[in-house]
């Protein structure tokens, strides 16, 4: 992780590349201190930008939702992986190109947006074809689509997310499909969303920034990609990721900050320095104890949580890259999780 910043994450990076679900919302409701934390980061000077894998909404009903969440937004921070799909389509096809598209309303706004002409699969002026997440879309559409993509027919697909949130749990995402078509056509498709970069470069070019910074909460999509694209990335512990996927964190998911929450682009970032056989962060020791992950401090304040995942984080990595083998965290509980239990 990085050496420490004596400006808070907001004023040393001048635009914040938020994740949605997980960072911003969960289940449909505002993440706690997700709306203030990034209103005080645009007081501070920051630009912001919304980006998202899922390509089926427009970026005026991504927008929309955020600000009924209590979140500014407008259309225009929103990037989603139907735009930077379509942007990759308009540099390799042109202006004007027939697309088939394979997808719902927001991928079908996205290519007409960047002037592509969308067409339906099997139109036979069809000079490409773009996937992205359709729940609607009838199984004899998508046999049709493997079939052309096995025959020759380029292929952008949106994101390679295996799932998403629904209100049971976990449902196949785009993912899952991808898979499908390309074992079927033995294809692999140009990939938009992350954590390949199309998606955090398209950001960058239509949000203005020069110091970006990725804050997400999972690894292998957002931090993963953060490190794909060369930028510094924030992850955050209000999504999917717990502890024992940060301990089993590979290097290049690994990110360069970690936060309870986005309280933490107020503040410096937490960093974790070698003491003895440990790490040490703010008020909180970590260290590997006959393969298990210990931890030793006190503190409850924001600043003490953030300490608390940053050593933790550290001292697991320094054992995994040097056994080769994780630390066991099944004995170790987050400070705010223990008050919590009691």
């Amino acid at each position: 992780m990085a050496g420490p910043l004596e400006a808070s994450l907001a004023t040393a990076y001048d635009l914040l590349m938020f994740d949605l679900d997980g960072v911003v919302y969960v289940d449909g409701h505002a993440v706690p201190h997700a709306a203030e934390s990034i209103a005080r980061a645009r007081e501070a000077g920051a630009h912001v930008a919304f980006i998202t894998n899922n390509p089926s909404r427009t970026p005026d009903q991504v927008a929309s939702n955020l600000r009924g969440l209590g979140v500014s937004a407008s259309a225009e921070d929103v990037v989603t992986s139907a735009q930077a799909a379509a942007q990759v389509l308009l540099r390799e096809h042109g202006a004007g190109a027939p697309i088939a598209v394979l997808g719902a309303e927001g991928l079908l706004w996205a290519v007409q947006e960047a002037g592509l002409e969308p067409v339906e699969v099997g139109d036979p002026r069809a000079v490409a074809i773009v996937s992205g997440y359709a729940p609607d879309v009838r199984w004899r559409v998508i046999m049709r689509a493997a079939t052309l993509i096995r025959n020759g027919l380029p292929w952008v697909a949106t994101n390679t997310d295996l799932t998403l949130p629904i209100d049971d749990g976990l449902a196949p995402g785009h993912g899952t499909l991808v898979r499908l078509i390309g074992d079927f056509a033995d294809v692999t498709p140009l990939v938009a969303g992350k954590p390949e970069r199309p998606l955090l470069d398209e950001t960058r070019r239509r949000v203005e920034g020069e110091r970006p910074l990725m804050v997400g909460d999972r690894l292998d999509t957002d931090i993963e990609g953060a490190h794909v694209a060369e930028m510094d990335s924030l992850l955050v512990m209000t999504g999917v990721s717990g502890l024992s996927d940060l301990a089993g964190a590979r290097p290049e998911e690994r990110p360069t900050w970690i936060a309870h929450d986005l309280t933490a682009l107020t503040r410096p970032g937490a960093t974790a320095t070698e003491d003895g056989d440990g790490f040490r962060a703010g008020r909180w020791t970590a260290r590997q104890d006959g393969g298990r992950l210990l931890v030793e401090g006190s503190g409850s304040a924001p600043e003490d949580l953030d300490a608390w995942w940053t050593v933790a984080a550290a001292a697991a990595w320094k054992h995994l890259d040097h056994t080769g083998e994780e630390l066991d965290t099944s004995g170790v509980t987050p400070p705010e999780a223990r008050s919590a239990s009691g």
